[in-house]
């Protein structure tokens, strides 16, 4: 079997819908995205992540029926333009360096709202273990704005619902994360998606779904195109470093369609099945390039 790495980026609840699509497509592309070699997770994709180790399928999280599980805390969440002012200055650096993004998260003051419905939602689903199988997920210590990638070796030890919380906690809204000693905030300050996570690994491809930025065919005036652009430009950096370093990369955008599905609330629960199933049927589209469907063949 090829051994192939996922990463699922940032994007609150219209981006964990929109990782719905993808992967439900993926799957009727012959690829069960719940095989990954790797799954790197961060903000939304930390909770997508999870929920495919767990073992729910891409169809169940594109219907959303498990989300009759979450517990509170997501209530009255930013806006996609407020998620955006979060994340806007990230920049991808070397291992164990801190990022602009993350650098900036902390001069953030502290959010009010509590994650810890994230916290009950994943201990629900998944319980409080690590997945046998690889699982990174990421967040920023808030005293250095460094990047710590809880599950992967050397990280600080914590139960899983701890670190996807910490993950998500959006700078400035959510109340960051104590873990220990350290403060933690969304991992989306250092970088979207954290692709360069898997560069050198020695993974024959890497699956990227990314919510936050946008597809060639996407690009249109909105509001939010400034930040998408930019996103989409730290993603393009490390899908070349993947790249160098001898790893194929097929990187999954919002397209103009999508967008529209998404509108700007990204924190909307309502649009979620109509995001999911235009997601999906792009993702399909995308998938019927011969060399793209290649990747995921066995």
């Amino acid at each position: 079997m090829r051994r192939i790495g996922l990463v699922l980026g940032a994007g609150g609840m219209a981006g964990q819908a929109y990782h719905a699509g993808v992967l439900s497509a993926l799957t009727d592309a012959g690829w069960d995205p719940r095989d990954a070699e790797v799954v790197v997770g961060t903000s939304a994709g930390s909770i997508a992540a999870t929920l495919l180790r767990a073992g729910v399928s891409p169809s169940s999280m594109a219907s959303g029926s498990y989300r009759s599980m979450r517990g509170g805390g997501r209530a009255g969440a930013p806006d996609a333009a407020e998620l955006a002012a979060a994340t806007a200055l990230a920049a991808g650096t070397g291992p164990g360096r801190a990022s602009l993004g993350g650098r900036l998260s902390r001069l953030v003051p502290a959010g009010r709202t509590s994650p810890g419905g994230i916290v009950t939602m994943v201990r629900r689903i998944a319980g409080e273990h690590w997945p046998e199988r690889a699982t990174w997920i990421c967040a920023v210590r808030r005293s250095t704005g460094q990047r710590v990638v809880f599950g992967r070796e050397g990280a600080p030890q914590v139960p899983l619902p701890l670190a996807v919380a910490a993950s998500c906690a959006i700078p400035g809204f959510f109340t960051p994360v104590t873990i220990g000693q350290e403060a933690y905030v969304d991992g989306g300050a250092h970088s979207p998606t954290n692709l360069d996570l898997l560069a050198g690994l020695g993974l024959d491809a890497v699956v990227v779904s990314s919510p936050m930025s946008v597809s060639r065919e996407g690009i249109a005036r909105r509001v939010d195109l400034p930040v998408r652009l930019l996103f989409r430009a730290t993603l393009a950096r490390e899908v070349r470093a993947a790249r160098r370093a001898g790893t194929q990369v097929l990187t999954l955008q919002p397209t103009g369609e999508d967008l529209e599905a998404m509108g700007l609330n990204a924190m909307d629960p309502r649009p979620w099945q109509d995001i999911a199933r235009q997601a999906q049927e792009s993702t399909r589209r995308r998938l019927e390039d011969p060399a793209l469907r290649a990747l995921l063949a066995p």
